[in-house]
């Protein structure tokens, strides 16, 4: 329990260290420089709730995290085969979050039409990625590794759902930026919506990396992990 512990507590740290390295404290919308004697500006109602939201879906996940790590160590585990398509989703899901990040860079230049080829690219790489996952629970579920089958199947499809359920709430927040985008909204109220949808995307990204490193990877570490937890048992 004690290695679980410390291993979430390093990705929290780290996937905290990145997004506060990237922006998801920046202020794009505020003058960069406050005028005399003048109070800083308050953070915008949309960054702060932006904030709250990834800690509630972080949270979500750690406690997914675990209860994983927790059952794995019962008797009936038996993690299914995971599914070389998860490997090409994981691409997919890069070069969406790769995408966010080039729309970023563009309006910050001003550049409409380089915003608006990351956001295309962006969102189309997010729907090929969610059709991946679907893809691959069908290919499980022929194999007969069905949520049913075992609770190591059970969590498979409980995780992977849960981050996906977040990918697919990311697609309407893109719809909405694309929208403003085509409506002609003013540069600054785009520029703040893409860099939202950039942060957010990125948190995807770590959260997805962190979550397929488990659940491909997770059964070489039980030796270890015994190891760990043996001195506290």
């Amino acid at each position: 329990m004690i290695f679980t512990l410390a291993f979430l507590v390093a990705i929290l740290a780290v996937a905290g260290w990145w997004l506060l390295r990237h922006g998801i404290a920046a202020k794009p919308w505020l003058e960069t420089v406050p005028a005399a004697g003048v109070p800083d500006t308050p953070v915008a109602p949309a960054v702060m709730g932006l904030r709250v939201f990834i800690a509630v879906a972080a949270s979500l996940l750690v406690l997914l995290v675990s209860a994983y790590a927790m059952r794995m160590e019962m008797a009936d585990w038996q993690p299914p085969p995971q599914p070389r398509l998860l490997w090409a989703n994981t691409g997919v899901l890069l070069l969406s979050s790769a995408a966010l990040h080039y729309a970023r860079s563009a309006v910050r230049r001003g550049n409409i039409g380089g915003v608006r080829d990351g956001l295309v690219v962006g969102s189309a790489a997010a729907v090929i990625f969610l059709a991946g996952q679907v893809l691959a629970w069908r290919e499980l579920a022929a194999a007969g590794y069905t949520p049913t089958s075992n609770p190591a199947d059970a969590f498979f499809y409980l995780i992977t759902a849960a981050h996906g359920l977040h990918v697919l709430g990311g697609l309407v927040a893109l719809a909405r930026t694309g929208t403003r985008l085509w409506r002609g909204d003013e540069m600054e109220r785009l520029r703040l919506s893409v860099e939202l949808c950039t942060t957010y995307w990125h948190f995807l990204l770590i959260a997805w990396i962190a979550l397929f490193s488990m659940l491909a990877f997770s059964p070489s570490f039980t030796w270890l992990y015994a190891i760990c937890a043996a001195p506290f048992r």
